[in-house]
C-alpha cells in the first residue's frame, strides 16, 4: 500500500487549503503562518500537524526538499481589485519566495490560490513571467478559474488557482470537472444556527434566502473588520435577508425584529468548514481568517487531482 503523498503549506492562514488537501489524501509536513490566531487555529484542530509560526520571507524549505506538493495561498491584495492591484510592486507580493522555495524543495507538484483580479490582462506579463520560472525549474504551468458554488460551495467565491506539475508527471493532470449538483441556498444552509437560540423567524428568514452567498470579503491586516464586505457586498447579503454591516457574537434570540447578523460559526459553514473546525481569536481576527480561507471543499476538488497526477506512475508500476 503506497504512503500518502505529503505537503508542505505556505500562508496556511485558518487551515481551508490544508483540510482539503487532507481530504485529498496529503499528509502535512509543515505550514507555514506568520499570524498568531491562525496559527492557534491550526493547532486547536489538528494538535499533529507541525505548524511554524514565521514570516514567509524568513523561512528556507531546505528541510523538506523531496515533498510531493508545495501548497499556499500567497496574499491576495497585490492583485485584488478591491485594492490598488500593485502586482509585483506590492510588498506582500509572495509569488517570488514560493518560486524560491519551488526551486528548493523541488516538490512534485505546486499549487497556488489567489483573488479573480490576477488573471486581469493588467497582470498578463506577470503571470508569463511566473510561468517562465517554473518551465526553467521543470514545470508545466497552468492558471485555472474556479467557482466554488461549482464544488459544492455556497457561494460563487471565484478564485484563480496555479498548478504546475513537473514535466514528467503533467501528462496525468487534468483540472477538476465542476460537480453536478447544485449547493444549497444560504437559508437551507443556515437556517438551523439562525433558530439555535429560539428565534421564531428562522424558518421565514430562510425562505427569504433562497440563493447562494455573494463572495465573502475578510479584509486584510491593515483594512478590514468583521463585516461582510464593501457597500455592493452588503447590499447583496441585504437581499438575502441579512444585515451585513457587522458580525454577531451570537444567533437571534427569541423576538427578534429586523434583518439578522452572521456568526462567525455561520460564515465558516457558508466557506466550506464543517462545523467541527474551531475558528480561534476575537471576532475580528476569527473572521479575517474565515473569510480569508480557501474553501475547503475546492482544494479538496484540486488535491485529489494533483495526487492522481503525482501517483499515477507509481500506481502504473504496482499494476
Amino acid at each position: 500500500m503506497a504512503e500518502d503523498p505529503t505537503s508542505v503549506e505556505i500562508c496556511a492562514g485558518a487551515g481551508g487549503q490544508a483540510l482539503g488537501l487532507e481530504m485529498a489524501g496529503f499528509g502535512h509536513e509543515a505550514l507555514v503562518e506568520i499570524e498568531a490566531p491562525a496559527c492557534e487555529t491550526l493547532r486547536m484542530n489538528r494538535p499533529q500537524w507541525n505548524v511554524l509560526e514565521k514570516d514567509l520571507l524568513e523561512w528556507s524549505g531546505k528541510a523538506y526538499e523531496g515533498v510531493d506538493l508545495l501548497a499556499g495561498g500567497v496574499p491576495c491584495p497585490p492583485f485584488s481589485k478591491a485594492g490598488k492591484q500593485l502586482g509585483a510592486e506590492d510588498e506582500r507580493n509572495l509569488f517570488p519566495k514560493a518560486i524560491h522555495l519551488v526551486d528548493e524543495i523541488r516538490p512534485k507538484a505546486v499549487m497556488l490560490e489567489n483573488v479573480r483580479g490576477l488573471l486581469d490582462a493588467v497582470f498578463d506579463t506577470y503571470r508569463q513571467d511566473v510561468e517562465g520560472q517554473l518551465k526553467k525549474l521543470g514545470y508545466t504551468p497552468g492558471w485555472r478559474l474556479l467557482n466554488a458554488s461549482d464544488y459544492g460551495v455556497s457561494q460563487l467565491r471565484p478564485r484563480v488557482v496555479f498548478v504546475g506539475i513537473r514535466n514528467d508527471l503533467a501528462e496525468h493532470f487534468h483540472w477538476p470537472v465542476p460537480g453536478e449538483i447544485m449547493p444549497p441556498t444560504v437559508g437551507e444552509l443556515l437556517k438551523d444556527l439562525m433558530a439555535a437560540r429560539g428565534w421564531e423567524g428562522a424558518d421565514e428568514w430562510a425562505l427569504r434566502a433562497s440563493s447562494i452567498a455573494p463572495t465573502l470579503v475578510g479584509g486584510s491586516r491593515k483594512h478590514g473588520g468583521p463585516d461582510l464586505g464593501p457597500t455592493r457586498a452588503r447590499a447583496a447579503w441585504a437581499a438575502l435577508g441579512v444585515d451585513g454591516k457587522t458580525l454577531a457574537e451570537d444567533a437571534p434570540e427569541p423576538g427578534f425584529e429586523g434583518l439578522p447578523r452572521l456568526t462567525v460559526r455561520m460564515a465558516a459553514r457558508v466557506q466550506g468548514f464543517p462545523d467541527h473546525w474551531k475558528i480561534s481569536g476575537r471576532k475580528t481576527a476569527a473572521y479575517r481568517q474565515v473569510g480569508n480561507a480557501f474553501p475547503p471543499p475546492v482544494a479538496a476538488a484540486v488535491g485529489r487531482q494533483i495526487r492522481k497526477a503525482i501517483t499515477a506512475r507509481q500506481l502504473h508500476a504496482v499494476a
